[in-house]
Order: C-alpha cells, then structure tokens, then sequence
C-alpha cells in the first residue's frame, strides 16, 4: 500500500491553525461527550471529598448575605431602593457568584491543564466551556433559594414587584457566561508568558465587584459618572436582574446596549488570544 492510499484511511487529521480566528464549530460539537465529562468532572470530583457537600452552593449566599447585611445595611446605612435588605444583597450576590467563580477558573485553564493538552488532543476551547456550563448547576440552586426567600417576603407583604422583564433572563445568564468566558480566555492567554497575572486576579475580581452596584443601588451614584460605571457590563445586568425579580431600580436601553456591546467585545478578544496562545502553549511550559 502506497503513501497517500494509507493517509486517505486516516479519519481524523490534526492540522495547524493558520489563522487566529479558526473556530472548526463542527469539531467543537463531535467532542460534546467529553465536554458532558468534562462538566460532570467539574460538578462532582470538586465537592467529592467535602463534609457538606452541595450544601457550600447554599452556605456562600446565605453568608455573604448575612455579612453584607449587617455591615452595608445596618451599619453603613446604605439605602437598597425600598426593597429589603436580604433579597437585594441576594440579587447581588446570586449573579456575582456565577460571573466571578466561571472567571476565576477560566483564568487558570492553560496552567491548570498543561498535564492534559500535553498528552492528547481535542479543541482547548471545550474545558473553559463547561466550566461555564458546569457553574450554571451552583447558580441555579442559589438562584432557586433566592425565589425562595423572594416568596416569603411577597408573602409578608414586602415592596416586590417582579415584571415582565423576568423574560430577559435568559439573556442575562448567557451575557454573564459570555463575560466570564472572554475575560477568562484572555486572562489565561497572558498567564502564560507573564505568570504573575495569576496572583492579581482573585484581588482585580475583588475590586471588581466594588465597582458592581452589589451592594448599592445605582440610584446612589452620581449622574455624571453613572455611564463609567455602566461601560461595567456586569453593573446592567445586576440592576435588569434586580428589577425584573424585584421592581427595584430601573431599565435604561442605553445602558443595556452598552453592556451587549461590551460583551461581545470582549468575548471576541478573548477567544482571539486563547485561540494564539493555543498553538504555542505547550512550547512556553
């Protein structure tokens, strides 16, 4: 048998990427089982060895809640435009959590498996992918105690007023997702040749979330500086996600379109930079 009769039997063959915009979708998609078991990975083996288990998707609302209450609510006296305390901290928080935790693992994701490129092959882009994927399971269990604690004070007869915007959610859930992935991407790009990115991160997402309307409303920042704080893209979808479930704040389409802007900006950089890095990445460890 010739040469090229025994290259024509190959099913797969693994080529450079020539061009930085490369996205081979379809190879992307035959890999949806490993990127089942790479979400499945992330779910499970990470509480696998905890004494409470899923139950730490339950404890970091509820705690942080507890503190932000105490020190922004009741010492600080920081207004939370009449709704209570608790959901609007909640509201924050519930969204933060998804964004920050899908960014921070993200950031490390060359780094953290240089073991696994190294050894076989399959479109990088799949491990940062389901870590997104893989958060939406925490998010949606503390997202399911904040409509719980949100019954309990409709109940009680508290100022909530949830509107038709709740249909924009799933618009939210995906700009967060599309968010932390661009930023995640690009940051794990830059690691690679400058490691010290690495310890800047969990302080630069700390005072991120400063610079997010988390625990103040936007009503309390001055009118000259609201769009900075709007070129924030997290800063809309907090507020979209606390008036759609709570009446509180406002919708401004401006401000929203900013956000979308912003995003996709973003998230195109990103997978720009991870998809350069990619091809040489493993020559740099």
């Amino acid at each position: 048998m010739s040469l090229v009769e025994n290259k024509e039997k190959w099913s797969i063959i693994i080529k450079p990427k020539n061009k930085i915009f490369e996205i081979n979708l379809k190879e992307f998609f035959e890999y949806a089982d490993l990127l089942f078991l790479f979400v499945r990975r992330d779910f499970v083996a990470y509480y696998k060895q905890t004494i409470l288990g899923p139950l730490w998707f339950l404890l970091q609302p509820i705690l942080s809640t507890i503190v932000f209450t105490v020190i922004f609510g009741n010492i600080a006296k920081i207004p939370t435009d009449g709704v209570p305390q608790v959901l609007f901290y909640m509201a924050g928080i519930v969204c933060w959590n998804y964004f920050s935790t899908c960014l921070t693992t993200n950031s490390s994701t060359f780094l953290s498996n240089a073991s696994i490129f190294g050894k076989v092959y399959f479109p990088r882009l799949i491990i940062p992918v389901s870590v997104v994927i893989s958060n939406l399971f925490k998010f949606a269990i503390q997202f399911a105690l904040f409509i719980f604690i949100g019954i309990y004070f409709y109940l009680k007869g508290s100022n909530i007023t949830p509107n038709l915007w709740i249909l924009f959610f799933p618009v939210l859930i995906l700009q967060m997702g599309l968010i932390s992935l661009g930023f995640g991407l690009l940051i794990s790009a830059m690691t690679t040749k400058y490691r010290d990115l690495s310890f800047l991160v969990a302080f630069g997402i700390q005072l991120w979330m400063y610079a997010t309307p988390i625990v103040y409303p936007i009503s309390q920042i001055p009118e000259k500086w609201k769009f900075i704080f709007m070129i924030n893209p997290m800063s809309s979808i907090v507020e979209v996600f606390r008036y759609s479930f709570l009446g509180s704040g406002g919708v401004d389409f401006q401000y929203i379109f900013v956000s979308l802007l912003v995003t996709v900006i973003i998230f195109i950089i990103g997978l720009l930079a991870f998809n350069k890095v990619e091809k040489t990445f493993m020559d740099m460890v």
